[in-house]
């Protein structure tokens, strides 16, 4: 980039908030309300699903999962959304983010559908549908991670950047919340109008034949949100960072940041194209130059997203588990099958609603106050100490009287997980590598997170069972048990918070700035300088 840093990217820096930033981040955060609400209600109608179609007759205990089900239920759509993180990050830097951003959405409103759709009755082509749908599902919901944020990043100004990126994020609180929410209602609705007894009373009757439609309509609700952005997310120009810098279209990026920021902006276009002509000549990702200058930036937010999504998404996917461990669920044989999925929903809800939601927020008032490296340090410190204030005297949390107290000290985890690291591994990656790598390296980093999640699904549903195999749910080995697998947690957290140190601050700074853009055409331009003389 020349000394005389382009006007348009001046003018974005130095742009107030307009109406457009608040349009964009709602455009941008309807996908990610989709996205929670699509990975995490599966949590909810897992127990249901093993009622429905693993129940053994004459067994004293209601149906559940088997093992393998049960991974791949919670597992399968973290490995689409880790392909889909990089493929699509890729795709964003090379056809641009607006072109693939329609393709992500109509994925994720496809295959939300089809994930309530079977192809056949029995267990087996239940499942096997369920998992493909939800692979597909992942796959799109991984394209909106870098480029919802990558598209957030280059619009805004730097003074409330962080701000705007976070709050795109935090709509996947809303996501969580409404997934709870809607289970509520429905699984309430159905229980008014098909009453079952629990299943001690009676095992067959306590399943009604139409609790089948119900996971299903909470699985498909899921499209709707989407469908409704569609049309806005189509007519977003293109991002200006990315016409400017990497399509190189001086015209084009000047009429669209007119339009968006209504205000007339005039380069001259050879300006443009004489920069774009020295930056072809910059070096390729992964080059020796790429790891001297971002190597350890790529390092820090590829760790510390691995290390934040073991925790977090063991703690979200496996809530209800958690729950019945210490007695805030009575005993599945004291309920029917709707009245479980209602009572872990309304749990679920009131953590989101206390802890999870909340912390979002926080984080996006304070991000451009205190700074991401703040947040994020805070986040992984506080998650610590709340885990291990949980596992260390785990006995006295599962006696009665103490039940309010471990919800409330596990909704504080939650809390620190979204003002923390949760929130500020999404923001950072958007904002610290150049525009022609900055879609691929924040795809790079969240598939390194979703890598995160797929150990915490699958280690933790493992790890957390009963150290007496008899007490293990049916199918399972023993595990470590849940106070063991709440102090790897806590561990976890701990070496986030030490890989937090190779990440640099963005607060304040322009992306241009943070990715070093800057300095690459100042010596270019000196180079040609000293080539003229």
């Amino acid at each position: 980039m020349a000394k005389d840093q382009l006007e348009v990217l001046n003018v974005l820096d130095q742009a107030k908030t307009q109406l457009y930033h608040f349009t964009a981040v709602v455009i941008a955060g309807m996908g990610f309300f989709t996205d929670a609400y699509d990975l995490f209600c599966i949590s909810l109608v897992t127990k249901l699903l093993g009622r429905i179609y693993y129940y053994v007759p004459g067994s004293s205990k209601p149906g559940s999962l088997p093992p393998n089900a049960a991974s791949a239920v919670n597992g399968v759509a973290l490995c689409g959304t880790l392909a889909g993180q990089l493929f699509f990050g890729w795709l964003g830097d090379k056809l641009g983010r607006k072109r693939v951003y329609g393709i992500t959405l109509m994925l994720m409103v496809g295959c939300s559908i089809a994930s309530g759709l079977s192809f056949g009755s029995s267990p087996r082509a239940v499942m096997a549908t369920l998992c493909f749908f939800r692979f597909w599902l992942g796959f799109g919901i991984g394209g909106d991670y870098p480029l919802s944020a990558t598209i957030m990043a280059e619009y805004s100004n730097k003074k409330t950047r962080g701000s705007f990126i976070a709050a795109v994020f935090a709509m996947q609180g809303f996501g969580i919340l409404a997934g709870g929410t809607v289970a509520i209602v429905v699984s309430s609705i159905f229980s008014a109008a098909y009453p079952a007894p629990p299943f001690s009373v009676d095992p067959l009757g306590s399943t009604v034949p139409q609790a089948d439609y119900v996971w299903r309509i909470i699985l498909m609700f899921g499209a709707l949100p989407a469908v409704l952005t569609y049309y806005w997310r189509m007519k977003m120009p293109e991002t200006p960072r990315y016409t400017a810098l990497v399509a190189k279209n001086a015209e084009k990026t000047c009429a669209d940041m007119s339009k968006v920021l209504q205000i007339d902006i005039q380069v001259e276009k050879q300006d443009l194209e004489s920069q774009g002509r020295g930056e072809t000549t910059r070096f390729g990702l992964f080059s020796r130059e790429f790891l001297r200058r971002h190597g350890l930036h790529l390092l820090g937010t590829t760790s510390t997203w691995f290390l934040l999504d073991i925790a977090y998404y063991s703690q979200n996917l496996f809530q209800k588990d958690i729950f019945s461990a210490v007695g805030w669920l009575p005993a599945a044989k004291s309920m029917s099958a709707l009245g479980e999925l209602y009572k872990i929903a309304r749990a679920q809800t009131l953590i989101a609603l206390c802890g999870t939601v909340p912390g979002y927020w926080f984080t996006v008032f304070l991000i451009d106050r205190i700074g991401r490296f703040t947040i994020q340090s805070i986040g992984f410190l506080f998650m610590s100490v709340f885990m291990f204030a949980l596992a260390l005297p785990y006995h006295h949390w599962t006696l009665k009287e103490n039940r309010i107290g471990f919800v409330v000290m596990y909704g504080l985890t939650f809390f620190f997980a979204n003002f923390g690291p949760n929130s500020t591994t999404f923001v950072v990656p958007a904002e610290i590598f150049p525009a022609r790598f900055r879609a691929t390296c924040h795809g790079i980093s969240a598939a390194s997170g979703k890598a995160g999640a797929i150990v915490g699904a699958f280690g933790f549903l493992y790890a957390s069972q009963n150290k007496d195999k008899a007490k293990a749910d049916p199918g399972f080995p023993a595990g470590i048990g849940m106070r063991n697998s709440l102090i790897v947690l806590a561990v976890i957290n701990l070496l986030g918070l030490l890989m937090t140190l190779l990440v640099p601050e963005s607060k304040g700074k322009s992306l241009e700035e943070m990715s070093q853009e800057n300095c690459e055409g100042t010596e270019n331009h000196a180079k040609n300088e000293s080539a003229i003389v």
